[in-house]
């Protein structure tokens, strides 16, 4: 064929996919691509089976298992004191990426401006350009990633109908504060806009800090999509479990696209961890967990050249090479890779304009052995 006209020209390879790829040809240490090395809990993994053998084998109903969305609802007022109604305010996704795509679907018209603040998971863009929105970008930079309010003000006009929030925050790691939350509930008041809270990390966060949660601030909960990530909290990416919250009148209309998107989610699975959820010390004890993961790496690479802010959540840490060269940070993860052995992801092809802050991101859901052995190769540069 020799007319495709795409939908998405500006789209390639994902970096993740790029880095991921490279550090296999040259046989490097993979702390770019955010999955953990280790295994899923045994427990967790019978319980699939146990759904199996049940014989939770065929279509799950279209929202989700109820005893799975009952669990949530649960969990979600026990952490955040907002009720959702499991029948008609949760829905079981494939992933939290469908959750976001099956959201923009299902609200950007063609004009419809969003609010995306930058760096951006890579997923967020393409699914507003798919539907003909328009992209109002908000740069944050390193070393702090703050919001500037009077920006986001200035930003906001009669064509806003989205703005994206993602805390924890991939990939600085930074959290949003209970005054940021306050400020975007103020901003929002007297509006239309629907606010899309990405809270993958929700339970990966650090230093006794606590997770701002949209479903926290009623006037943010009103008008909020939160979605959530069963993979990144189980160790378990390759099962592609999440969860959506909404209000009933937006989650009506989030589900007339979920039903002709996917229909429904790994029914097994659902059952694996509507079992698993009943016990909150699974999802609880996940911070202390990964700060262990994070002050072991931390600790290790002190002495290196490379310069830190702790991370306050997710399992990603930037690191800043400024002190090292001047190289720009995709050129420097690739050198990284193909000659140190060690694989990134070159944080400015999330930025505007491909800012380059010079700071790279690694992931440290892995095994210390794995740590220790990336550990003496940064501090060797």
């Amino acid at each position: 064929m020799q007319n495709i006209i795409s939908k998405l020209p500006e789209v390639s390879t994902t970096i993740f996919t790029i880095m991921s790829q490279m550090a296999n040809r040259h046989n490097a240490i993979n702390l770019s691509q955010g999955f953990p090395n280790f295994g899923v809990s045994p427990q967790l993994i019978d319980l699939v089976t146990i759904g199996m053998q049940k014989g939770y084998n065929q279509y799950a109903p279209m929202p989700g298992l109820l005893s799975l969305r009952e669990v949530i609802s649960k969990k979600t007022e026990s952490l955040y004191h907002k009720s959702y109604h499991p029948e008609t305010e949760i829905t079981i996704t494939a992933g939290a990426t469908q959750a976001i795509f099956t959201v923009i679907a299902a609200f950007i018209n063609p004009g419809d401006e969003v609010i995306v603040f930058k760096p951006a998971y890579d997923s967020y863009e393409p699914s507003i350009e798919l539907f003909n929105g328009t992209i109002v970008p908000i740069q944050l930079s390193a070393p702090d990633f703050t919001v500037d309010w009077k920006e986001v003000a200035s930003k906001i006009s009669s064509k806003t109908k989205m703005i994206i929030i993602n805390s924890p925050h991939n990939p600085s790691g930074t959290i949003w504060t209970k005054d940021d939350m306050l400020q975007l509930e103020k901003l929002l008041k007297g509006t239309d806009i629907i606010l899309l809270s990405d809270e993958v990390y929700e339970h990966i966060i650090f230093d006794d800090q606590e997770h701002q949660s949209a479903a926290k601030f009623p006037g943010l909960a009103e008008r909020s999509f939160i979605t959530a990530s069963f993979g990144k909290t189980f160790h378990a990416t390759g099962w592609k479990m999440g969860y959506c919250l909404a209000p009933k009148e937006l989650m009506t209309e989030f589900r007339k696209v979920h039903q002709f998107n996917v229909f429904c989610s790994n029914h097994p699975m659902q059952y694996a961890l509507s079992e698993y959820l009943k016990t909150p010390k699974n999802y609880l004890s996940l911070s202390g967990f990964y700060q262990e993961k994070r002050d072991l790496f931390l600790s290790l690479i002190k002495d290196s050249r490379f310069t830190f802010k702790p991370t306050s959540g997710t399992y990603f840490q930037l690191l800043d090479y400024s002190a090292i060269t001047d190289e720009n940070d995709v050129a420097f993860a690739e050198r990284l890779t193909a000659t140190h052995k060690i694989a990134s992801i070159p944080v400015s092809v999330f930025n505007l304009n491909q800012q380059d802050d010079k700071v790279l991101r690694f992931c440290f859901a892995k095994t210390d052995e794995t740590l220790k052995r990336a550990a003496d190769i940064l501090c060797g540069i």
